[in-house]
């Protein structure tokens, strides 16, 4: 509250649809100055679009606007463009970075504000040829930095930056604005270690006590209960619950937000399953190096089973994610990778989709969606492309055209099979929720019907509900198909519940692989050994 004793927001019957799709209705909240919110729900259930309405994003008014109120400090306000939220002291980090890659961290924290000084030149032609104050734009990002309680190196540019790194600098860009009241945070540990969600915690609470107000998303529902004040559950556009932090468990937040009783879903201890030993060795990879920025691999040797599911964990930085990436020939990669019998060309992703491999990327919205196409074109467009899947030929393949009915009944199938909430499967893919997106990039790799699938962070950014089943579709798919699947996740209980073995990387080689059975301890030994 304020000293007079009015929210710092009021969000008052607040309703939203999208041509005629009904997304939010009467929705109402409040929030004191120096309050954490935890805002809570499935992916779908609306949150985005109501933050979107709070930090005046184009989509909003381009689709018609909304209804209901928004107050700040009692007065109603409309926020058209987020510049005009930005003024009213409204700050959003979004899920997806919004950084420079070949600038700097300062230089991105202080993008079109940064402090000038006076030249010789200025002095006689004007302000247009003042320098920028290269001292003070050090500064003031330091102080920004700091305010997180992290260490990062502000001169080092974007694109050599670990993926933890570049969350804290959208974060740091936030903190250096003066006139900052409340700030909206959509997923931030996401993409972060133990550790490092550990000192974002702590530096929530610091902004607290600043008197900033926070609204906190996240499907790490423990992390709301340790930094909230209070929590607000949606569930299909409407607001389910709205109560003190203290008052609440994840069990009753789970269940408020699926609507059902849940078993903690992906959470859940692992049900270990019984160990292929006898399988043959489909891909052997030996001496595999990987030039991917933040997740350097050094030297991967690894043979993994026909019909298994492999998990690779490891903590944040350690070269994991850099293993598909490498293999599929995302990055700069040596070394040799075999599968079933033939040699795999390294920096080729085109020979790796030949050979019936498949990949599901950690970066969703770069890599793994066509964001402006519809779902279909999502679904079947690399199976039209590779094998010539979904198309009616003529005259011995001389004319070919799309299947347009083929690719409808595909897409349908998916989007039933992984609950893929849409309006249709003609909906871009952009429009969304990062859950649903993810469910696509699922459905598009088992289009393809690969022999083999990396699935990379499957259920990074999405809740509970959504990672019980993406992790159900990931057994199915190989419980009834006979895929062999590797899962790269930085959740070990994941890994331990899906898996049949997991590899374990430090120091951007394997540490060593232990059933799915073995103790937290003998996992936790594993990926300390080699950390760099």
């Amino acid at each position: 509250m304020t000293n007079n004793g009015t929210p710092l927001l009021q969000m008052q019957n607040i309703k939203k649809d999208f041509f005629g799709n009904q997304v939010l209705e009467d929705i109402n909240f409040t929030l004191g100055a120096g309050q954490v919110l935890g805002l809570c729900g499935e992916n779908g259930a609306g949150k985005s679009t109501l933050m979107k309405i709070l930090f005046g994003m184009d989509v909003i008014r381009e689709t018609g606007g909304y209804g209901g109120d928004v107050l700040i400090n009692g007065q109603k306000v409309e926020f058209n463009t987020p510049f005009d939220a930005l003024k009213a002291g409204i700050g959003m980090v979004h899920q997806e970075f919004s950084l420079i890659p070949g600038f700097t961290a300062t230089e991105n924290i202080l993008l079109n504000r940064e402090p000038q000084k006076k030249s010789i030149a200025s002095e006689v032609f004007g302000e247009r040829l003042n320098t920028l104050n290269y001292k003070e734009m050090d500064r003031r990002s330091d102080e920004a930095i700091q305010k997180m309680g992290v260490k990062i190196d502000a001169k080092m540019t974007i694109n050599n930056m670990p993926v933890g790194h570049k969350q804290f600098t959208e974060i740091a860009r936030e903190l250096s604005k003066d006139q900052l009241k409340l700030l909206i945070l959509d997923e931030p540990t996401a993409v972060l270690t133990e550790k490092e969600a550990e000192a974002l915690l702590a530096s929530i609470r610091g902004m607290a006590a600043q008197g900033i107000s926070v609204i906190f998303i996240t499907h790490r529902l423990q992390e709301i209960l340790a930094v909230c004040d209070k929590v607000v559950v949606m569930r299909d556009g409407h607001v389910v619950r709205d109560v003190p932090a203290k008052e609440t468990n994840v069990e009753d937040i789970t269940r408020w937000m699926v609507g059902r009783d849940m078993q903690q879903g992906a959470s859940a201890p692992a049900a270990v399953k019984e160990e292929k030993s006898g399988a043959k060795t489909i891909m052997s990879i030996k001496n595999l190096w990987v030039d991917m920025p933040g997740e350097t691999v050094r030297n991967v040797t690894l043979d993994i089973r026909e019909g298994e599911i492999l998990g690779i964990g490891g903590l944040a930085g350690q070269g994991k994610l850099g293993i598909p990436n490498g293999v599929m020939g995302l990055y700069e990669a040596g070394g040799s990778v075999e599968f079933d019998g033939q040699t795999i060309p390294l920096n080729n992703p085109r020979k790796c989709l030949d050979a019936s491999l498949a990949f599901v990327s950690e970066d969703r919205r770069e890599v793994g969606l066509l964001l402006d196409e519809s779902l279909e074109w999502n679904v079947a467009f690399p199976a039209m492309q590779i094998q010539e899947k979904f198309l009616k030929k003529l005259l011995g393949g001389a004319i070919k055209w799309r299947d347009e009915a083929a690719i409808r009944t595909v897409t349908d199938k998916y989007i039933q099979e992984l609950q893929i909430k849409c309006t249709s499967s003609r909906q871009k893919a952009k429009e969304l929720s990062g859950g649903n997106q993810q469910k696509v990039c699922l459905a598009k790799a088992f289009a393809l019907e690969p022999k083999f699938l990396f699935v990379s962070e499957p259920t990074r950014g999405i809740d509970v509900g959504a990672k019980a089943l993406v992790l159900e579709a990931l057994k199915q798919f190989n419980r009834e198909s006979g895929v062999t699947v590797v899962m790269i996740s930085s959740e070990l209980e994941e890994l331990r519940q899906v898996c049949d073995r997991v590899a374990i990387i430090s120091g951007g080689r394997v540490a060593g692989i232990l059933p799915a059975a073995a103790s937290s301890e003998e996992f936790g030994l594993l990926m300390v050994s080699q950390v760099v």
